[in-house]
Order: structure tokens, then C-alpha cells, then sequence
């Protein structure tokens, strides 16, 4: 059975950085490309952050790209999406994903 864990949402302020983790297990994790979304208050699921099957090549929406580091390493089952520099229009909740399996999202909430 696929599972996610996803952790490291909460508050942050402007400016700030967040970690966000997303552990994967039920499928064979280092044959999937990763991606994360996100879905703000209002508004639709959006693309947030790629990364390919061995970690090489990435790619990141127009509004996170210099901000956010995607990354992962297959021997743990793991994703994270380092943020940096928040801004209150990163608020959302997170989603990991690989193709059509779903994390159960964190939220990340950027306020002073």
C-alpha cells in the first residue's frame, strides 16, 4: 500500500526558511520521478518543484525558482523541498507526489 509522510510544515515568517520532508513507501521509490505541488487558500493545485529518478535534473515553477532546492535520496525513500526567503504568498499546503500517488499534505503558513 503506497504511503507518504509528510512533515517540517508549520509557521513561519517572511523571509524565513522551511524544510519539508516527504518519506515514501508501498512502491518502488527510485523509479519514480518526484514532484510537489502545492494549493493556496482559494486557488488550484499548482506546481511547486521537480525532480528526476536519479536526482540530476530538476525543475521549478516561474514563482519558487531561486528559493526552493528539491532534492532526494533513494536509499531513504526520501524527498525534501528546502524553502528559503518565504514570502506570505508561499502560504499553502504542500503536496508530495509520484505520478498518480499523493501525499497527504503539510501546511506552511508564512505570517508575522
Amino acid at each position: 500500500q503506497v504511503h507518504f509522510v509528510e512533515s517540517g510544515g508549520g509557521l513561519v515568517q517572511p523571509g524565513g526558511p522551511l524544510r519539508l520532508s516527504c518519506a515514501a513507501s508501498g512502491f518502488t521509490f527510485n523509479n519514480y520521478a518526484m514532484r510537489r505541488y502545492r494549493r493556496a487558500p482559494g486557488k488550484e493545485r499548482e506546481f511547486v518543484a521537480y525532480i528526476s529518478v536519479g536526482g540530476r535534473r530538476t525543475d521549478y515553477a516561474d514563482a519558487v525558482k531561486g528559493r526552493f532546492i528539491i532534492s532526494r535520496d533513494n536509499a531513504k525513500n526520501t524527498v525534501w523541498l528546502q524553502m528559503n526567503t518565504l514570502k506570505p504568498e508561499d502560504t499553502a499546503v504542500y503536496y508530495c507526489s509520484a505520478s498518480v500517488f499523493w501525499g497527504q499534505g503539510t501546511q506552511v503558513t508564512v505570517s508575522s
